[in-house]
């Protein structure tokens, strides 16, 4: 008769079992303990190689906080000043939750928009930290609030693989209950007693450029921003190709830009340019501020 022991010594998948079992039971003692998204990771380290993480929390209406992340092999964490100051309105991640109202376990595969790598948001937020694959949870909180757990491949990496996808999504529900036990209480006091500040930021992106584009040219270049390709965004809009690409021609004329490049920092830097916004196009402030040579 074989013991237990060595059952599990010889045995691969009981390794995993035990190894998945012995954090778990340290994860239960962490929950309300800022050890929590650490323990959280080394668990999920254990089921799958995993070369970066990153925990994003969206309190109720607040903006988001990075609870943990890994430093990238590549880059830095400029990065994630780039997601926090407003990129996380375009985030297919942030999507998902915010505005499509949908939970779990997500490969960026499903998420992400035709033409979404070859978006500036991937190429500055995604390329820079060398992330090659994505997947992760999206765990509702309290109120409006909820939690972004991503799990990274970077670019040396091969991509996750369907067992590796299948096991992470199997153990949703533990991770959705733990993680609501651990952060909702840290944001229960949020959801009466504080303004909503993604609202307005949200109101921006939707508003981004229309002083001086039309409506339709304000959804083609909000389409782009979020990644969409010419394809997709026509799909969305029921007009053709070539109607998009004239949209898109006559709006970059107009902010006087040439790339999307230029297109998604101009965003960013229109909603860094408001202090207290207070609604219409933040473009407006930003293109008053900017130098009368850049204007002619």
């Amino acid at each position: 008769m074989i013991s237990p022991v060595t059952s599990v010594a010889s045995n691969p998948s009981a390794r995993l079992i035990a190894n998945y079992s012995q954090h778990l039971s340290g994860l239960f003692e962490a929950v309300g303990s800022a050890d929590f998204p650490t323990q959280l990771i080394a668990m999920l380290k254990q089921l799958v190689v995993i070369n970066d993480a990153t925990i994003i929390v969206y309190p109720n209406t607040k903006l988001p906080i990075i609870d943990y992340f890994d430093p990238p092999e590549f880059g830095g964490s400029e990065n994630l000043d780039i997601l926090v100051n407003g990129a996380f309105l375009i985030d297919p991640y942030y999507l998902a939750t915010a505005v499509d109202k949908r939970h779990g376990f997500f490969s960026i595969k499903q998420l992400a928009p035709s033409g979404f790598k070859k978006s500036e948001y991937y190429n500055s937020y995604y390329r820079v930290s060398g992330v090659h694959d994505e997947c992760g949870y999206l765990v509702p909180t309290s109120g409006d609030g909820f939690v972004n757990i991503s799990l990274n491949k970077t670019a040396c990496s091969k991509k996750f693989n369907k067992k590796d996808l299948q096991l992470l999504e199997d153990i949703y529900p533990i991770i959705e209950r733990l993680s609501q036990k651990h952060w909702t209480s840290d944001q229960s006091a949020d959801t009466a007693s504080h303004k909503n500040l993604r609202l307005p930021l949200q109101s921006a992106l939707d508003c981004f450029g229309n002083s001086v584009l039309t409506d339709r040219e304000c959804q083609v270049i909000n389409k782009v921003l979020c990644g969409f390709s010419t394809k997709a965004i026509a799909e969305k809009l029921s007009i053709s190709n070539e109607t998009v690409k004239l949209h898109k021609k006559h709006a970059y004329a107009k902010l006087d830009i040439k790339s999307q490049s230029e297109l998604f920092h101009m965003f960013l830097d229109s909603l860094m340019s408001t202090d207290e916004y207070k609604g219409g196009d933040a473009l407006t402030t930003y293109l008053s501020q900017q130098p009368i040579a850049n204007k002619a």
